[in-house]
């Protein structure tokens, strides 16, 4: 029974994680050709599920990248930047008592090493920055910078760079699950189950998000935040995906509503405009 429960429950917490791949997914092969377009949702998924079966059962090679490598005052940071002062005052000017500079002296002495896993966040949180960045541009670039610019992305070209993202979206799975469940077979399954129902609606989320302007483009801000909270997460900010993805799914209900309103407003017009 607790094998079930905690497989349900890592189930259940992979398809949250996986919002974001699905997303990011959907926005890069909206560039494919329209017959490559599925093929290329499929595949991608299917590497990442790969991907988190390798890292898997590599699990401890993969908890071994949360081992600091160097630290910050290795490269030029300055020491000040990592030690508090006896007489410190917080953001309202008051003192900080002790066990407060305890505190932050602790998460000082964290966020000053710099290991395996921070190193690949702050990549592929800069990579998704950029990325969604370049397509912002495009979505918000006029139509004839659009068809100038507009470059059809080829099929293994989209691969490559969905298996990139893949690895950190990846890596942070696994990192939470393991701390989740013990045993590697559950963790296993669990991101089978998972990727299988994300193949499932993979197709009607990115047809309804490339349908939707306005939708594409509140995606578009999602990954953006998601990249931010990728380099936060990478130098030593620990950032409760929680209220990301409530923020997330709030303003998707609202968007969502906004295009019913819409149509309907439109189909009002049109009605109108025939009589």
């Amino acid at each position: 029974m607790e094998i079930a429960i905690a497989l349900v429950a890592l189930t259940a917490m992979e398809i949250v994680l996986g919002i974001d791949n699905i997303v990011f997914i959907a926005i890069l092969t909206d560039r494919l050709p329209v017959e490559q377009r599925s093929g290329a949702r499929r595949v991608g998924l299917g590497i990442a599920m790969i991907m988190r079966i390798i890292l898997l059962l590599c699990i401890s090679w993969v908890m071994g990248l949360t081992t600091p490598m160097f630290e910050w005052t290795d490269i030029g940071a300055p020491e000040s930047w990592f030690t508090v002062e006896d007489h410190a005052t917080g953001p309202d000017g008051e003192t900080l008592t002790e066990v407060e500079i305890a505190i932050k002296s602790k998460h000082l002495e964290d966020v000053r090493g710099v290991s395996g896993r921070d190193l690949i966040l702050l990549l592929g949180g800069l990579f998704l920055i950029v990325k969604t960045v370049k397509e912002v541009h495009e979505e918000t670039a006029g139509e004839e910078h659009h068809a100038e610019t507009a470059k059809v992305v080829t099929f293994q070209g989209a691969l490559i760079q969905i298996a990139l993202l893949d690895l950190v979206f990846s890596l942070d799975s696994v990192i939470t699950a393991v701390g989740m469940v013990d045993e590697v077979w559950v963790m296993i399954v669990a991101v089978i189950i998972s990727v299988g129902v994300m193949v499932l609606f993979a197709d009607k989320v990115s047809n309804f998000v490339s349908t939707n302007p306005s939708l594409k483009m509140l995606a578009l801000n999602f990954l953006l935040l998601i990249g931010v909270m990728l380099l936060a997460e990478g130098a030593g900010t620990h950032v409760e995906k929680g209220y990301i993805y409530f923020a997330m799914a709030f303003s998707l209900i609202v968007e969502v509503l906004n295009i019913k309103v819409r149509s309907k407003t439109e189909a009002s017009t049109t009605t109108a405009s025939i009589e």
